[in-house]
C-alpha cells in the first residue's frame, strides 16, 4: 500500500471492522488526537486552516533534523468525524519520514471502508486535510 506502519495498521484496524461499527472507530480516533504544543497554542497563527472541511479545522506539520514529521491538529470535540480523521492522521503519520508521508496515497482512506460509512462530502474533507499536510511537509523539505 505505501503507508507507513502506524498508517497501514490504523487502515487494517477499520478495514476488519464491520461497516457498522466503522463510525463509532472513528470517533475513537477522535479522542487520541493530542492537545496543541504551548508554542502552537500561544500562537495560532501557525496553522492553517482546512476550508473545504464543514467545521473550523486546522493543521500544521514539523519536520524534525531526523526528517520526522509530527502532524498538529485544532479541530472541535463537537465534530468527531473530522476530529476523528485528524486522529488517525495524527497516530499515522506522525514520527513518519518526510518520504513516506509524501508517498501516502491521496486515497488512502478508500481501503479503510469509509465511504461506506460516511458522506462524500465528508471524505472530501479529507482528501483536503491531506493535500495540505502533503503540501506542507513538501514545503518544509523543500525550504
Amino acid at each position: 500500500m505505501g503507508l507507513p506502519t502506524a498508517l497501514e495498521n490504523v487502515v487494517n484496524d477499520f478495514a476488519a471492522a464491520p461497516p457498522e461499527l466503522r463510525i463509532e472507530l472513528l470517533v475513537e480516533y477522535s479522542e487520541k488526537v493530542p492537545d496543541l504544543p504551548e508554542h502552537l497554542a500561544a500562537d495560532p497563527g501557525q496553522l492553517e486552516e482546512v476550508e473545504e472541511c464543514q467545521t473550523p479545522f486546522f493543521l500544521t506539520t514539523e519536520v524534525a533534523d531526523d526528517d520526522t514529521v509530527t502532524v498538529w491538529f485544532d479541530c472541535s470535540p463537537q465534530a468527531p468525524t473530522t476530529r476523528g480523521f485528524a486522529g488517525i492522521l495524527s497516530e499515522g503519520l506522525s514520527g513518519a519520514t518526510t518520504d513516506e508521508v509524501l508517498d501516502v496515497p491521496d486515497d488512502f482512506y478508500n481501503d479503510m471502508g469509509l465511504a461506506e460509512a460516511i458522506s462524500p462530502l465528508r471524505l472530501r474533507g479529507m482528501d483536503a486535510i491531506l493535500f495540505r499536510l502533503k503540501r506542507q511537509v513538501r514545503e518544509r523539505v523543500t525550504g
